[in-house]
C-alpha cells in the first residue's frame, strides 16, 4: 500500500472514534508530518471523509485524496460531473483522473488537472526568448503523470481525448503571440498522449467604463498539439461540465488513433461554408448512397457519421474563379473506423455506382482510401474477392474509356486498394494522379503477415509501399505532399489545369497578365553544372552556343515559355531513372496545357550503375524509363488538354543496359501515344532533332501535330558527326589517306630503317589520328550543312522556322489554332 493509503485508513480510525455531536457534511483532515529528521523537511497530506445524510459512518471521498475540496473547486472540478472519476497517481499539485462518461461507457479519457501559482518571466539573453518555468513544468509534470498512466493500458485500450486543465493564479499578461511558442514547448511530450486540447483557466487585467481596472475570466484552447497541427482561441468561460463525446466525435477520435482522417472531416475541410476562413476555395458536399435497387447512387440527407458501409460517397463542388459555376467531383473517402475501410460486396457497390455515376456525368474521381483489403470473416469468403474483382472490371473499363480517377493515400493500404489504385493511376492509358504523404503506404501484403509467412518485409510497411523508398522512386506515385492537407491543396492544383466543365473540350483559359508577346530570350537561365549560360538567349545564340552543342538547363526554357505569374506543377519529380524527361502541368497564355521537356545537360545517375550501361544520364538522349515517363504523360493528357514538347532529342540510348531494360518497348509506347493523341500537339526543336526520336514524333503520326524549329536548329536522321563516323566512315578514311600530310609521313617511315623507322611509324599513327579527326569534321560539317532543319522545312517534316523571340507567341498561336479545330460542334 502507498503511503497515502496507510495514511487514509488510520484517519478513518480517528474519524470513527470521534464524537462531532451532529452529523457532518463533510470533514477535511490535512496532516504535515516530518520526513527527514535530519533536515527536518515536512510533507502534507490530506484526505477528505463525507458522512451520509443520516450521520452513518464516515466513508472517505478518494477523489479528494491530496486535494483539498477548495481547491478542487478552484480547480472546476465540477465540470468533470459526467463522468465517473478514479484519481490516479501524478506528482504533487498535478490532479491525474480517469473519467469514464456515465452514458457512455465508451467514452474512457484521462483528465489532468494543476494549478499554476508563478508567472514569472525568464529571457535567454543569448536568444530574446522569454520562457515561463513554472507553467511550462506544471503542464509537462502532467503530461509525464498522462503518460505514465496511458503505458499501463494495452495499446486499442489507451483512453482518447485526453485534457490537459491548466489554473493560472496570477494575472495573465502574456502577449498572445507569444502563446505558439508556449504551446510548441509541450509538443514532445503531447505526441502519442491522445491528447484533445490544453486548457487555460486565465484571469486578463480589464479596465471598465469608468476606468477602474478589473480582472475577468478567460479561457485559451490550445488544440491539436502533438498532431497535424495547433490552433489556438479564445473564449468566456462556459456554463456547462465537460460533455460526453458523441458518436461523431468517437468515430474521429478513432480515425485519429489509426493517423487516418475521417471522411467527414475531410468534406467539412474541402467544402468549407465560407472561404474566408479557410485555405480551400467555398464549396458543397451532397452525400449520396445506394438506392432500393443497390446499383444507383441518389442523394441523401442525414448526419454525419450514420454511413454503414466502410466508405462514404457524394458529390464534391469546388467553387473558384475560373469555374465560378463550380468544379464537381465524385468523391470517395474510405472510412477508417469500420474496419479499417476494409473491403467486401457493400463497398464494392458504392464504388461501381460511384464510377457509372461519374461516367453519366462525365465528372473525375477523387479518392481518399485507406483500406485493409478484402473483409475476411467467419461469415463471408470468397465472394468477397469476387466483388473486389468485378470493382477490377469496372474501374478498367472506366479508365479505358476515358475515365479520371484521382486517389489520395491517406494511411496504410493493403491488397486489393492497392490494386484498385494501380488500375486507376499507373497503367500506360490512365489519366489520374496517385498522391502520397508520410502516413500513406501501399502493400500486398503487410509485414506482420509476411514475416509470419517467412517471406521477404522490410522493417515496417513504409519500407515495402512507402513514398520514399519504393513508390516515388518506381514512378508508380506521381506526388508527394507533406501532409494530407497538403495532398488534399496539391490535388485541387491538378483541377486547375486538368478539370473540364461537362459540355466543354478544354479546360478553362486562365487569367494571366504574363503577355503573349514576351521575349523568352530575356528570362533567367539556372545556374546548373555544365554550362554558364546565366539567360536563355544565350542557348539560341550562335555566338555562345554555337551548332547547338552546348548543354543548357531544360527546366529554365520551359519555365520561359510559361506563364509568369502561374507555377507549374511537375509530375513524377522523383522517378528514379527518369531524368531525362521533365512533364509539367503549366499555362501557356493562359492555356492550361501538359509540357515535356527533354533535358539537354548530363544528369549523374543515382544508386547502382551497371558496367554495360551509360555512366550518366546524357543530354537530349531518352533513356527506358525516361521513355516510359513520357510514354505515360502524352497518355494522361490524350483526351482532355493540349500537349506542348520542347525537344531537343539526340535519339534513344542503345545501350546493352537500356535494351535489356525495355527500350524498345518504351520507345514504341510513344509512337503510340502520339498516333492516338486526341487532341492538338505542339512540338518546338529547340536545339538538336535526330534518330529514332524523330520517328516517335514525326507529323506522319498524327493529322494534329504542329511542329516549329527555333533558327539554328538541326534535324536529320542522325547527327553529323555520328553520320561521319559510320555511315561515311569509308569516305573519311579515304579523304585521310589522300591527305598531303599523310602521304608525307607514310613515305618517310617507308623509306626509314633501323630505330628511325619505329620513331617514323609513331609519327605516323599520329599524323593520320590528327588528319582523320580533322576529316571527320569536314564530313560532319558537310553532313550537316545539307541536313539543315531548313531542309527538313523542305520536305515538310517540320511546319516553320521561328525566331527565338517568337517562340512563345507562336507556341499560344498554335495552341489556339489546333484547339479550334477540336471545338465541339452544336
Amino acid at each position: 500500500r502507498t503511503e497515502i493509503e496507510d495514511l487514509a485508513a488510520e484517519a478513518a480510525g480517528w474519524v470513527d472514534a470521534c464524537d462531532f455531536g451532529r452529523p457532518l457534511h463533510r470533514l477535511d483532515l490535512t496532516v504535515t508530518s516530518i520526513v527527514d529528521d535530519d533536515t527536518g523537511a515536512l510533507r502534507t497530506q490530506h484526505v477528505t471523509f463525507r458522512q451520509g445524510p443520516e450521520g452513518g459512518p464516515f466513508v472517505e471521498d478518494r477523489l479528494y485524496r491530496n486535494l483539498h475540496p477548495m481547491l478542487g473547486k478552484r480547480l472546476d472540478l465540477w465540470r468533470l460531473s459526467n463522468f465517473d472519476l478514479e484519481r490516479l497517481p501524478s506528482p504533487e499539485d498535478v490532479y491525474l483522473f480517469s473519467g469514464v462518461a456515465h452514458e457512455n461507457p465508451k467514452d474512457h479519457r484521462l483528465f489532468a488537472l494543476a494549478e499554476v501559482r508563478d508567472l514569472v518571466a525568464v529571457r535567454d539573453e543569448t536568444t530574446g526568448t522569454v520562457t515561463y518555468p513554472r507553467l511550462g513544468r506544471m503542464g509537462l509534470q502532467a503530461l509525464a503523470a498522462m503518460r505514465t498512466a496511458l503505458a499501463t493500458y494495452p495499446p486499442k485500450e489507451r483512453p482518447v481525448a485526453n485534457r490537459l486543465v491548466l489554473s493560472i493564479r496570477p494575472t495573465w499578461d502574456i502577449p498572445s503571440s507569444r502563446l505558439p511558442g508556449l504551446a510548441a514547448a509541450y509538443e514532445p511530450l503531447a505526441r502519442g498522449a491522445g491528447l484533445e486540447k490544453l486548457v487555460l483557466h486565465v484571469q486578463v487585467p480589464e479596465t471598465d467604463a469608468d476606468g477602474r481596472p478589473s480582472l475577468r475570466e478567460k479561457v485559451i484552447h490550445v488544440e491539436g498539439i502533438g498532431r497535424s497541427g495547433t490552433s489556438i482561441r479564445v473564449s468566456d468561460p462556459g456554463p456547462n461540465p465537460i460533455r460526453p463525446l458523441t458518436r461523431y466525435a468517437q468515430k474521429l477520435l478513432t480515425a485519429r488513433r489509426f493517423g487516418a482522417p475521417y471522411p467527414y472531416e475531410v468534406v467539412q475541410m474541402l467544402a468549407p461554408a465560407d472561404a474566408r476562413s479557410s485555405t480551400f476555395p467555398r464549396g458543397t458536399w451532397v452525400e449520396l448512397d445506394l438506392d432500393e435497387d443497390g446499383e444507383t447512387l441518389v442523394p441523401v440527407d442525414r448526419p454525419p457519421a450514420e454511413n454503414t458501409a466502410h466508405l462514404v460517397v457524394g458529390l464534391l463542388t469546388s467553387f473558384t474563379d475560373v469555374v465560378p459555376e463550380g468544379m464537381t467531383r465524385v468523391a470517395l473517402l474510405s472510412d477508417p473506423t469500420q474496419g479499417l475501410g476494409n473491403l467486401a460486396e457493400p463497398e464494392c457497390r458504392r464504388v461501381n455506382a460511384a464510377l457509372a455515376y461519374a461516367a453519366d456525368h462525365r465528372l473525375p474521381v477523387e479518392w481518399y482510401a485507406v483500406s485493409s483489403g478484402a473483409l475476411i470473416a467467419m461469415e463471408s469468403g470468397t465472394e468477397n474477392m469476387d466483388w473486389i474483382a468485378l470493382t477490377l472490371r469496372r474501374l478498367i473499363e472506366f479508365t479505358q474509356a476515358g475515365g479520371e480517377v484521382n486517389i489520395v493515400v491517406t494511411g496504410i493500404n493493403v491488397g486489393g486498394q492497392p490494386y484498385w489504385n494501380a488500375e486507376a493511376t499507373m497503367l500506360m492509358h490512365t489519366r489520374g494522379v496517385l498522391v502520397m504523404t508520410p502516413a500513406s503506404a501501399m502493400v500486398l501484403t503487410g509485414k506482420q503477415a509476411l514475416d509470419f509467412s517467412g517471406a521477404i518485409s522490410a522493417e515496417d510497411n513504409f519500407g515495402i509501399g512507402g513514398y520514399d523508398r519504393v513508390m516515388g522512386p518506381n514512378g508508380q506515385a506521381q506526388y508527394w505532399a507533406p501532409s494530407f492537407r497538403d495532398a488534399c491543396a496539391l490535388l485541387l492544383r491538378h483541377y486547375e489545369f486538368t478539370y473540364v466543365v461537362p459540355g466543354e473540350r478544354f479546360p478553362r483559359r486562365q487569367r494571366t497578365t504574363d503577355p503573349v508577346r514576351r521575349d523568352v530570350r530575356d528570362a533567367p537561365h539556372r545556374s546548373v553544372p555544365g554550362t554558364t549560360f546565366t539567360r536563355v538567349g544565350e542557348v539560341f545564340d550562335a555566338r555562345t552556343n554555337p551548332d547547338r552543342k552546348q548543354p543548357f538547363d531544360m527546366r529554365s526554357v520551359m519555365r520561359a515559355v510559361t506563364d509568369a505569374d502561374h507555377e507549374p506543377l511537375e509530375r513524377w519529380r522523383e522517378w528514379l531513372h527518369a531524368d531525362t524527361s521533365v512533364v509539367w502541368d503549366a499555362t501557356i497564355g493562359g492555356i492550361p496545357v501538359c509540357l515535356i521537356g527533354l533535358e539537354s545537360r548530363t544528369v549523374p545517375r543515382k544508386g547502382f550503375v551497371p558496367a554495360d550501361g551509360p555512366p550518366s544520364w546524357t543530354s537530349g538522349t531518352l533513356f527506358p524509363q525516361s521513355s516510359r515517363k513520357t510514354a505515360r504523360a502524352i497518355n494522361a493528357t490524350s483526351g482532355n488538354r493540349p500537349l506542348v514538347v520542347l525537344a531537343n532529342l539526340s535519339g534513344f540510348d542503345g545501350s546493352p543496359e537500356s535494351m535489356r531494360r525495355w527500350q524498345l518497348e518504351y520507345g514504341a509506347e510513344i509512337g503510340r501515344a502520339v498516333t492516338n493523341f486526341d487532341g492538338p500537339i505542339v512540338f518546338v526543336v529547340v536545339s538538336r532533332y535526330h534518330g529514332g526520336a524523330f520517328v516517335v514524333f514525326s507529323k506522319a503520326l498524327t493529322e494534329s501535330m504542329a511542329i516549329a524549329a527555333v533558327e539554328g536548329s538541326y534535324a536529320s536522321v542522325i547527327g553529323g558527326a555520328p553520320a561521319a563516323a559510320t555511315v561515311f566512315a569509308r569516305e573519311v578514311k579515304q579523304r585521310t589517306e589522300k591527305d598531303p600530310r599523310v602521304v608525307a609521313a607514310r613515305s618517310e617511315a617507308e623509306a626509314a630503317s633501323g630505330l628511325d623507322a619505329a620513331k617514323k611509324r609513331h609519327a605516323l599513327a599520329r599524323t593520320t589520328a590528327a588528319v582523320r579527326s580533322e576529316k571527320l569534321g569536314e564530313v560532319a560539317e558537310e553532313f550537316d550543312s545539307i541536313h539543315t532543319i531548313e531542309r527538313a522545312l523542305r520536305v515538310g517534316s517540320v511546319d516553320e522556322i521561328i525566331a527565338p523571340d517568337e517562340l512563345r507567341p507562336w507556341v499560344v498561336g498554335a495552341l489556339e489554332r489546333g484547339m479550334a479545330a477540336f471545338a465541339p460542334t452544336s
